[in-house]
This record gives structure tokens, sequence and C-alpha cells, in this order.
């Protein structure tokens, strides 16, 4: 059952919500990168990395909201994260992609709670 908009969030919503916002931070600063760089490689992470950001916005703003579709969201954002991950694992002498991977994980893992959590 969802809590009602007035109740202050639990501690594992904050910091699910902290955990996306980073996460999208994150993923705008590797498009960033990604652009500068230019190259085959990149430009194929490219769609990873942005739908992740979308993702996480999103499921931040639902959280915030306490929206009845929030855990759904959660489950999602938790698979883009993986996704995400993944693409960006393909470039391990990338610091910027290693340090997107390692945001997106961090913050599947917290949706992935939450998703549990909500249900």
């Amino acid at each position: 059952m969802q809590q009602p908009a007035t109740t202050p969030m639990s501690k594992q919503m904050q910091d699910a919500v902290e955990a996306c916002m980073a996460c999208y931070t994150v993923c705008e600063e590797t498009m960033s990168s990604c652009l500068q760089t230019g190259g085959q490689p990149q430009m194929q992470i490219m769609r990873a990395v942005m739908d992740c950001a979308e993702m996480t916005r999103i499921c931040a703003d639902m959280m915030m909201r306490r929206s009845p579709m929030s855990a759904e969201m959660c489950a999602m954002c938790a698979r883009a994260c993986d996704m995400c991950t993944e693409a960006c694992m393909t470039m391990p002498d990338d610091t910027q992609m290693m340090r997107c991977a390692e945001s997106c994980r961090r913050c599947a893992e917290m949706c992935r709670a939450m998703a549990g959590a909500t249900a």
C-alpha cells in the first residue's frame, strides 16, 4: 500500500531517490562524454545511457510523489540500469563508462529493493 504524500519518505525510499538522481547525473555526463569522444563504440552505448537517464529521472519523480505505479517503475528502472551497466562495461578502459556502470549498478540494487518493498 502506498504512503500518503504527507507522510515523510522512508529511509529506504530516500536512498533510492538519491541513487536514481545520482545515476541520472552520471548518465547525463556520460552522454556528453560519448558525444565529445565520438566513435562507433560510444555511439552504440548511447541508447542504453539515454534510456537509463530518462528512467532514473522519472523513477525518482514517481517515488517522491508517491505514485501508485512507483513499484512497477522501480522494477523497470532497475532493468534499464542493468542494461546500461552492461553497455558501459564493454569499455573497461574508459573511466567515465566505469563511473556510469557503478552508479547504474547501485541504482539497480536500490530500485529492485523498492520494487519489492512497495509491491
